[in-house]
């Protein structure tokens, strides 16, 4: 009967509701696989995101490609065929894939023709179960990988790493802090029954959440349930906990990248702390907001950055808000200057509050027009998966609403409040200091051969 209710909910969808994007029909096979399934605009298009509850947050620093090396290996094949056989099939349905792995999840993403879709999900499905999995598919995958990460991981590689010279301003201070791998993780000692071992116990449909959008076809949540539905639950495995800072990192250092040049880039990070309400919607208004202050004090007042720009990003369990510029090397000092001013001003007055206001209403605009598309909506549910809930995604420009003044200026107090952590990228001399380098070589090549003709004129 539920099928039978939600196959009359697709057939009969007003384009109104269909815009909605907000509002999306989502349930759980007796299996615990979770389905959303949204009609879209377009027409004879699907689009199919699988979203498997694995990533690699949940290996230790060792094992943290394992996640990444199985999503390569299910594409070996799954017949004699092999890997070529599995992309020829796809091809002759008209579809395209890949699959990404991310620090929370894998995910395996699908266009296809509308026509096709139940023939694309069996193809999908014979990969999460039938693959041939064996030494011969674990070497290929392995290679795939490597070359993917950079190639093999040399001794050069590594004692860079070590040395903090191999990563970004952000990564190299979550190494410092305890956040990331200080090295990069390998692959040559996974083994084939190691990964079958991950593959059964987090490739489970109760460890998945299937979305389907676009021009859905009438049967298919009778087709989901009949095949999808018929794969078996496991015992659910156990996340590790993400990391959280460990140890203390300098709040300045030079970070050397390349040999000679006058560019310089400038990072200055700092820890988000931790908010109850409307943690990320005020952070990225935080971060609109810093986004044209820098401009406007970096670029229009003084002239130091053409593209200064605000990040956010995760390492482990902790969020990190960075300022940031590409700088002149000479013109680092007073771009120091400039962003210690604009934080002390910050501290001291808060933002104003007819940017803020500006930058809040443009915020919420955006909302109106940001997800467009069936593929467009089928990566934002795979994005927000967290904030559904009784068959709705929260609105963004609603929570963005809700960002006060006050509030707003609180969290970037709490931001601001400690030093932070200032990283800057720069080669290991400047143009003028590799010139005066060489001059001074060559006036102390010049004075041993003027000393070695003195003494060789002495001696005859």
């Amino acid at each position: 009967m539920r099928c039978l209710l939600l196959a009359f909910l697709l057939l009969g969808s007003l384009p109104v509701v269909a815009l909605d994007r907000f509002q999306v029909e989502g349930y759980a096979l007796p299996n615990g696989l979770q389905l959303l399934l949204k009609p879209g605009t377009e027409r004879g298009h699907v689009a199919i995101r699988l979203v498997v509850g694995v990533g690699l947050d949940d290996f230790k620093c060792a094992d943290k490609e394992l996640p990444h090396l199985l999503e390569h290996l299910l594409f070996s094949g799954v017949d004699d065929s092999g890997e070529g056989g599995l992309e020829e099939r796809m091809q002759a349905l008209g579809g395209e894939w890949n699959a990404f792995t991310s620090n929370a999840d894998t995910t395996f993403v699908i266009e296809a023709p509308a026509s096709n879709q139940r023939k694309v999900l069996d193809l999908l499905l014979a990969l999460l179960t039938r693959t041939r999995i064996d030494d011969k598919a674990l070497e290929a995958a392995k290679r795939v990988v490597e070359r993917e990460d950079g190639g093999h991981y040399t001794h050069l590689q590594r004692w860079l790493d070590r040395q903090d010279l191999g990563n970004k301003a952000g990564n190299q201070l979550a190494v410092e802090l305890g956040l990331r791998c200080a090295e990069r993780a390998e692959v040559q000692h996974l083994t084939l029954a190691r990964l079958k071992q991950v593959h059964k116990e987090w490739y489970a449909p109760n460890n998945m959440t299937l979305i389907v959008v676009g021009d859905l076809d009438r049967l298919l949540p009778a087709y989901l349930e009949r095949t999808y539905g018929e794969l078996e639950p496991v015992e659910p495995s156990v996340h590790e906990a993400l990391a959280q800072i460990q140890y203390s990192a300098v709040t300045k250092r030079n970070l050397t990248r390349g040999l000679v040049g006058n560019s310089a880039k400038l990072h200055w990070l700092f820890p988000e702390p931790v908010l109850e309400q409307q943690h990320d919607e005020t952070f990225d208004l935080l971060k609109d907001y810093l986004d044209w202050a820098l401009y406007r004090q970096l670029r229009l007042a003084r002239g130091l950055s053409y593209g200064p720009w605000v990040g956010r990003e995760v390492f482990g369990g902790v969020g990190f808000f960075s300022l940031n510029a590409d700088l002149a090397r000479e013109d680092l000092p007073q771009a120091e200057q400039t962003l210690e001013e604009l934080r002390a001003g910050l501290l001291k007055d808060g933002l104003d509050p007819d940017s803020f206001m500006r930058i809040k209403r443009a915020a919420i605009a955006h909302q109106t027009w940001a997800v467009q598309g069936n593929s467009a909506l089928a990566d934002y549910y795979w994005g927000a998966l967290g904030d559904y809930e009784d068959g709705r995604f929260a609105n963004p420009a609603v929570r963005l609403q809700g960002v006060s003044l006050e509030q707003a200026n609180q969290a970037l107090r709490e931001l601001l409040k400690d030093p932070g952590y200032l990283r800057i990228e720069k080669p290991l001399l400047s143009d003028d200091e590799l010139v005066w380098a060489l001059s001074g070589l060559l006036g102390l090549l010049l004075l041993g051969l003027v000393v070695w003709q003195v003494r060789r004129r002495r001696r005859s």
